[in-house]
Protein backbone atom coordinates (compact mmCIF):
# COMPACT_ATOMS: atom_id res chain seq x y z
CA UNK A 1 0.00 0.00 0.00
CA UNK A 2 2.90 2.39 1.13
CA UNK A 3 4.51 1.97 -2.30
CA UNK A 4 1.62 2.31 -4.14
CA UNK A 5 -0.17 5.65 -2.65
CA UNK A 6 3.91 6.85 -3.15
CA UNK A 7 3.71 5.69 -6.93
CA UNK A 8 0.23 7.73 -7.54
CA UNK A 9 1.36 10.87 -5.51
CA UNK A 10 5.08 10.62 -7.46
CA UNK A 11 3.17 10.58 -10.66
CA UNK A 12 1.31 13.34 -10.19
CA UNK A 13 4.86 15.73 -8.90
CA UNK A 14 6.27 13.93 -12.11
CA UNK A 15 3.36 15.18 -13.99
CA UNK A 16 3.52 19.11 -12.91
CA UNK A 17 7.65 19.51 -13.43
CA UNK A 18 7.23 17.94 -16.92
CA UNK A 19 4.20 20.20 -17.94
CA UNK A 20 6.66 23.38 -16.49
CA UNK A 21 9.31 21.98 -18.66
CA UNK A 22 7.44 21.52 -21.50
CA UNK A 23 5.95 24.81 -21.05
CA UNK A 24 9.43 26.67 -20.55
CA UNK A 25 10.65 24.93 -23.84
CA UNK A 26 13.74 23.37 -22.35
CA UNK A 27 13.02 19.98 -23.53
CA UNK A 28 13.81 21.29 -26.87
CA UNK A 29 17.49 21.87 -26.44
CA UNK A 30 18.26 18.32 -24.25
CA UNK A 31 18.76 16.25 -27.68
CA UNK A 32 18.56 13.38 -25.69
CA UNK A 33 19.57 10.32 -28.01
CA UNK A 34 17.71 6.54 -28.20
CA UNK A 35 19.85 5.21 -25.33
CA UNK A 36 19.32 8.26 -23.40
CA UNK A 37 15.76 8.27 -23.38
CA UNK A 38 15.85 3.87 -22.85
CA UNK A 39 17.78 3.93 -19.74
CA UNK A 40 16.21 6.99 -18.00
CA UNK A 41 12.64 5.48 -18.93
CA UNK A 42 13.95 1.30 -17.97
CA UNK A 43 15.67 2.61 -14.74
CA UNK A 44 12.65 4.44 -13.94
CA UNK A 45 10.23 1.88 -14.05
CA UNK A 46 12.60 -0.68 -12.77
CA UNK A 47 13.11 0.94 -9.40
CA UNK A 48 9.03 1.58 -8.84
CA UNK A 49 8.40 -1.77 -9.89
CA UNK A 50 11.47 -4.17 -9.34
CA UNK A 51 13.88 -2.64 -6.65
CA UNK A 52 11.86 -0.49 -4.30
CA UNK A 53 9.13 -3.41 -3.97
CA UNK A 54 11.89 -5.75 -3.25
CA UNK A 55 13.55 -3.99 -0.61
CA UNK A 56 10.87 -3.23 1.19
CA UNK A 57 9.22 -7.04 0.86
CA UNK A 58 12.40 -8.29 1.93
CA UNK A 59 12.95 -6.07 4.75
CA UNK A 60 9.63 -6.77 6.37
CA UNK A 61 10.05 -10.76 5.97
CA UNK A 62 13.47 -10.54 7.43
CA UNK A 63 11.88 -7.70 10.36
CA UNK A 64 9.16 -10.43 11.01
CA UNK A 65 11.79 -13.03 11.27
CA UNK A 66 14.43 -10.99 13.48
CA UNK A 67 11.63 -8.74 15.32
CA UNK A 68 8.50 -11.26 15.41
CA UNK A 69 5.37 -8.90 17.29
CA UNK A 70 7.68 -5.58 16.86
CA UNK A 71 5.16 -4.79 13.40
CA UNK A 72 3.93 -1.05 14.30
CA UNK A 73 5.86 -1.33 17.55
CA UNK A 74 7.32 2.69 16.92
CA UNK A 75 4.31 3.85 15.76
CA UNK A 76 3.80 5.40 18.63
CA UNK A 77 6.24 8.13 18.23
CA UNK A 78 4.78 11.75 17.36
CA UNK A 79 5.50 12.71 13.65
CA UNK A 80 8.05 15.01 14.11
CA UNK A 81 10.73 12.00 15.76
CA UNK A 82 9.70 9.70 13.08
CA UNK A 83 10.91 12.58 10.22
CA UNK A 84 13.77 13.39 12.17
CA UNK A 85 14.63 9.01 12.08
CA UNK A 86 14.35 8.78 8.97
CA UNK A 87 16.34 12.03 7.39
CA UNK A 88 19.01 10.00 9.37
CA UNK A 89 18.46 6.99 8.40
CA UNK A 90 17.36 7.66 5.03
CA UNK A 91 18.24 11.20 3.47
CA UNK A 92 22.26 11.06 5.69
CA UNK A 93 22.89 7.88 4.43
CA UNK A 94 21.92 8.33 1.49
CA UNK A 95 24.36 11.67 1.07
CA UNK A 96 26.77 8.97 2.13
CA UNK A 97 26.14 6.16 -0.20
CA UNK A 98 26.22 9.11 -2.96
CA UNK A 99 29.89 10.26 -1.79
CA UNK A 100 31.17 7.07 -2.00
CA UNK A 101 29.75 6.04 -5.37
CA UNK A 102 32.12 8.96 -6.38
CA UNK A 103 34.95 6.65 -5.72
CA UNK A 104 36.86 4.65 -8.15
CA UNK A 105 34.88 1.18 -6.60
CA UNK A 106 31.15 2.31 -6.93
CA UNK A 107 31.56 5.04 -9.32
CA UNK A 108 30.05 2.98 -12.38
CA UNK A 109 27.35 1.85 -10.30
CA UNK A 110 26.55 5.90 -10.32
CA UNK A 111 28.38 7.24 -13.52
CA UNK A 112 24.90 6.77 -15.75
CA UNK A 113 23.24 9.84 -13.87
CA UNK A 114 26.09 12.41 -14.74
CA UNK A 115 26.46 10.85 -18.51
CA UNK A 116 23.19 12.90 -19.10
CA UNK A 117 24.15 16.15 -21.30
CA UNK A 118 21.17 18.00 -19.91
CA UNK A 119 19.55 18.84 -16.50
CA UNK A 120 15.79 17.48 -15.97
CA UNK A 121 13.60 16.27 -14.16
CA UNK A 122 14.01 12.55 -16.55
CA UNK A 123 17.56 11.77 -15.15
CA UNK A 124 16.32 11.99 -11.13
CA UNK A 125 16.70 8.20 -11.41
CA UNK A 126 19.10 7.50 -13.90
CA UNK A 127 21.58 4.86 -12.76
CA UNK A 128 22.95 1.78 -12.78
CA UNK A 129 19.83 -1.01 -11.62
CA UNK A 130 22.59 -1.94 -8.94
CA UNK A 131 22.73 1.31 -7.46
CA UNK A 132 19.12 1.26 -5.92
CA UNK A 133 19.51 -2.49 -4.68
CA UNK A 134 22.34 -2.03 -2.64
CA UNK A 135 21.21 1.57 -1.17
CA UNK A 136 21.45 1.56 2.38
CA UNK A 137 18.71 4.17 3.33
CA UNK A 138 15.64 1.93 1.51
CA UNK A 139 16.69 -1.27 3.26
CA UNK A 140 16.63 1.41 6.30
CA UNK A 141 13.06 2.68 5.23
CA UNK A 142 11.78 -0.72 4.57
CA UNK A 143 12.74 -1.45 8.12
CA UNK A 144 11.21 1.74 9.64
CA UNK A 145 7.96 1.20 7.73
CA UNK A 146 7.99 -2.05 9.08
CA UNK A 147 8.12 -0.62 13.10
CA UNK A 148 5.27 2.06 12.05
CA UNK A 149 6.89 4.23 9.70
CA UNK A 150 3.96 3.90 7.12
CA UNK A 151 2.13 6.95 6.72
CA UNK A 152 4.83 9.75 7.92
CA UNK A 153 7.08 8.01 5.60
CA UNK A 154 4.19 8.83 2.46
CA UNK A 155 4.34 12.46 3.44
CA UNK A 156 8.29 12.15 3.86
CA UNK A 157 8.95 10.45 0.47
CA UNK A 158 6.77 12.62 -0.93
CA UNK A 159 8.43 16.14 0.56
CA UNK A 160 11.67 14.44 -0.48
CA UNK A 161 10.73 13.86 -4.16
CA UNK A 162 9.69 16.95 -4.66
CA UNK A 163 12.94 18.85 -3.71
CA UNK A 164 14.89 15.83 -5.93
CA UNK A 165 12.99 16.30 -9.00
CA UNK A 166 13.00 20.07 -8.35
CA UNK A 167 16.83 20.31 -7.96
CA UNK A 168 17.10 18.03 -11.60
CA UNK A 169 14.78 20.67 -13.50
CA UNK A 170 15.41 21.83 -16.59
CA UNK A 171 13.79 24.98 -15.02
CA UNK A 172 15.92 26.86 -12.52
CA UNK A 173 13.36 27.89 -9.97
CA UNK A 174 15.59 29.00 -7.65
CA UNK A 175 16.91 31.85 -10.20
CA UNK A 176 14.16 34.50 -9.16
CA UNK A 177 15.43 34.04 -5.38
CA UNK A 178 18.75 35.77 -6.64
CA UNK A 179 17.77 38.27 -8.89
CA UNK A 180 15.13 39.75 -6.31
CA UNK A 181 16.92 41.63 -3.82
CA UNK A 182 14.49 41.28 -0.62
CA UNK A 183 14.14 37.54 -1.51
CA UNK A 184 18.16 37.02 -1.07
CA UNK A 185 17.35 36.05 3.19
CA UNK A 186 14.78 33.54 1.75
CA UNK A 187 17.18 32.20 -0.58
CA UNK A 188 20.37 31.82 1.78
CA UNK A 189 17.96 29.25 3.91
CA UNK A 190 17.18 27.60 0.99
CA UNK A 191 20.31 26.94 -0.38
CA UNK A 192 21.85 25.88 3.17
CA UNK A 193 18.60 23.78 3.34
CA UNK A 194 18.01 21.99 0.75
CA UNK A 195 19.22 20.91 -2.92
CA UNK A 196 18.46 23.46 -5.29
CA UNK A 197 18.91 23.69 -8.72
CA UNK A 198 22.18 26.01 -8.71
CA UNK A 199 23.94 23.65 -5.95
CA UNK A 200 22.87 20.30 -8.12
CA UNK A 201 23.37 21.45 -11.69
CA UNK A 202 27.07 22.44 -9.91
CA UNK A 203 27.30 18.75 -9.09
CA UNK A 204 26.55 17.53 -12.58
CA UNK A 205 29.31 20.18 -14.62
CA UNK A 206 30.90 18.65 -17.26
CA UNK A 207 33.71 20.60 -15.75
CA UNK A 208 35.31 22.31 -12.80
CA UNK A 209 37.67 24.92 -14.19
CA UNK A 210 34.52 27.58 -14.54
CA UNK A 211 34.13 28.34 -10.67
CA UNK A 212 30.83 26.85 -10.18
CA UNK A 213 31.38 23.16 -11.15
CA UNK A 214 31.69 21.13 -8.25
CA UNK A 215 31.99 17.42 -8.99
CA UNK A 216 33.27 16.42 -5.97
CA UNK A 217 30.83 18.33 -3.79
CA UNK A 218 26.74 19.34 -3.47
CA UNK A 219 25.91 15.43 -3.03
CA UNK A 220 22.70 16.19 -0.55
CA UNK A 221 19.72 14.75 -1.91
CA UNK A 222 16.62 16.37 0.44
CA UNK A 223 18.92 18.20 2.55
CA UNK A 224 21.67 20.26 1.63
CA UNK A 225 23.17 20.75 5.57
CA UNK A 226 24.75 17.00 5.33
CA UNK A 227 27.48 18.84 2.82
CA UNK A 228 27.44 21.76 5.24
CA UNK A 229 27.87 19.93 8.03
CA UNK A 230 30.46 17.30 6.33
CA UNK A 231 32.82 19.97 4.17
CA UNK A 232 31.54 19.16 0.36
CA UNK A 233 29.45 22.34 -0.16
CA UNK A 234 29.85 25.19 -2.95
CA UNK A 235 27.24 27.55 -3.16
CA UNK A 236 27.64 30.13 -6.13
CA UNK A 237 24.21 30.90 -7.00
CA UNK A 238 24.92 30.23 -11.01
CA UNK A 239 24.06 27.44 -12.93
CA UNK A 240 26.98 25.38 -15.04
CA UNK A 241 27.11 26.27 -18.61
CA UNK A 242 27.13 22.50 -19.76
CA UNK A 243 26.62 19.03 -17.96
CA UNK A 244 27.60 15.82 -18.62
CA UNK A 245 30.90 13.71 -18.51
CA UNK A 246 34.08 14.42 -20.60
CA UNK A 247 34.92 11.43 -21.39
CA UNK A 248 31.61 10.85 -23.63
CA UNK A 249 32.76 13.56 -25.57
CA UNK A 250 36.26 11.93 -26.57
CA UNK A 251 35.21 8.42 -26.55
CA UNK A 252 31.40 8.53 -27.30
CA UNK A 253 28.03 7.51 -24.97
CA UNK A 254 27.89 3.67 -23.70
CA UNK A 255 25.25 2.17 -24.56
CA UNK A 256 21.85 2.28 -22.16
CA UNK A 257 22.47 -1.78 -21.40
CA UNK A 258 25.88 -1.15 -20.69
CA UNK A 259 25.18 1.44 -17.93
CA UNK A 260 21.98 -0.03 -16.41
CA UNK A 261 23.40 -3.22 -16.46
CA UNK A 262 27.73 -3.66 -15.47
CA UNK A 263 28.42 -6.22 -14.73
CA UNK A 264 26.31 -8.50 -16.19
CA UNK A 265 27.39 -6.14 -19.96
CA UNK A 266 30.85 -4.88 -20.39
CA UNK A 267 31.66 -1.35 -22.34
CA UNK A 268 32.99 -1.70 -25.50
CA UNK A 269 34.88 1.46 -25.55
CA UNK A 270 38.88 2.03 -25.76
CA UNK A 271 38.45 3.86 -22.51
CA UNK A 272 35.89 3.23 -20.49
CA UNK A 273 34.88 2.40 -16.07
CA UNK A 274 32.45 0.13 -17.28
CA UNK A 275 35.24 -2.83 -17.71
CA UNK A 276 36.35 -4.92 -15.01
CA UNK A 277 39.47 -3.04 -14.04
CA UNK A 278 38.79 0.44 -15.89
CA UNK A 279 38.89 3.48 -14.36
CA UNK A 280 37.48 6.50 -14.77
CA UNK A 281 38.33 8.98 -17.17
CA UNK A 282 41.39 11.99 -15.91
CA UNK A 283 42.56 14.29 -18.65
CA UNK A 284 46.16 13.13 -17.78
CA UNK A 285 45.28 9.73 -18.61
CA UNK A 286 44.97 10.61 -22.44
CA UNK A 287 47.54 11.47 -25.12
CA UNK A 288 47.35 14.97 -26.80
CA UNK A 289 45.47 13.74 -29.94
CA UNK A 290 42.65 12.57 -27.21
CA UNK A 291 42.92 16.18 -25.42
CA UNK A 292 42.82 17.82 -28.48
CA UNK A 293 39.45 16.27 -29.61
CA UNK A 294 38.22 17.03 -26.06
CA UNK A 295 38.73 20.38 -26.20
CA UNK A 296 36.74 20.65 -30.04
CA UNK A 297 33.89 18.48 -28.48
CA UNK A 298 33.38 20.89 -25.52
CA UNK A 299 33.71 23.82 -27.53
CA UNK A 300 30.66 22.56 -30.21
CA UNK A 301 28.53 21.25 -26.94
Amino acid sequence: MVNLVQNIVLATIILVFALLEIRSRKHEHFHATADDTKLELFMFLALLAVSQPFIFGVTGKLSELAMPGQRGAWAHLPWWAMGAILLVADDMTQYWWHRISHSPLLWPLHRAHHTAHYMSIRITYRNNFFYYLMMPGLWASGVLIYLGFGNVYLVYIVVKLTVILGAHSAVPWDAPLYRVKWLHPLAWVLERTISTPATHWAHHALTNDDGIGHYKGNFGNLLFVWDLLFGTAKITRRYPAKVGLQDDLVFGKERWFVEMFYPLFHSRRAHSALVPGGRAYAETEVDADAKRELDTAVSKT
